[in-house]
C-alpha cells in the first residue's frame, strides 16, 4: 500500500514538473520569436524612434530567455538552443518582413502588436498554471514587461492612425 501511495505521488510530481517545464519552454519560444522579430525589425526599419525601441525590446526578450533558461537549469533541464518546430512554423512575426520592405510604419506596428498579442496570451496562460512561487514571480515580472511593450506598440500604432 505504501509503495502504491509513493508511486502515485511520484507520478503526480513528474506530471507537475513536466507541466512546469512545458510552460517554461513555451514562454522561451515566444520570447525567441519576439527577440528575432524585434532584431529583424530594428535592423530594417528606417524610423530611428522605432529602431531604438525595437533594439530595446530585442535585448529585453533575450534577457527574458536567459532568465527562463536559468529556471530550466534549476530543474536540471536545458533549453534546446535550436528553434523548435513550433518556433519554425510560428507565423507571429512572419508578415513583418513584408511591412518592412514596404517601409510602412503603420503595418510594421500592426505586425509587432500581433506578435505581442501572442506573447501576452502565452504569459496569461502561464500565470494560470501551477508554478513554483519563485518561477511564478519571474513569469509575473516578465508578463508585466511584455504587457507594457504590447501597450507601447499599440499606442504608437494608434497615434499613426490619427
Amino acid at each position: 500500500m505504501i509503495f502504491k501511495i509513493i508511486s502515485h505521488y511520484k507520478t503526480m510530481e513528474n506530471k507537475t514538473q513536466n507541466e512546469v517545464l512545458s510552460v517554461v519552454h513555451h514562454l522561451i519560444e515566444r520570447c525567441k520569436d519576439g527577440q528575432r522579430g524585434y532584431a529583424h525589425a530594428a535592423k530594417d526599419i528606417e524610423d530611428q524612434d522605432l529602431k531604438t525601441l525595437f533594439q530595446e525590446y530585442s535585448v529585453q526578450r533575450d534577457s527574458m530567455i536567459t532568465e527562463l533558461q536559468n529556471e530550466l537549469h534549476n530543474f536540471g533541464k536545458l533549453d534546446d538552443e535550436s528553434t523548435s518546430l513550433e518556433g519554425k512554423v510560428h507565423r507571429t512575426w512572419m508578415d513583418l518582413s513584408s511591412a518592412l520592405l514596404a517601409k510602412d510604419r503603420q503595418q510594421v506596428l500592426n505586425e509587432c502588436e500581433r506578435g505581442e498579442d501572442y506573447a501576452v496570451a502565452a504569459y496569461d496562460k502561464a500565470l494560470k498554471a501551477d508554478l513554483p512561487s519563485n518561477l511564478k514571480q519571474i513569469v509575473q515580472k516578465q508578463y508585466e514587461q511584455v504587457k507594457k511593450a504590447h501597450d507601447t506598440i499599440r499606442d504608437l500604432r494608434d497615434q499613426g492612425k490619427k
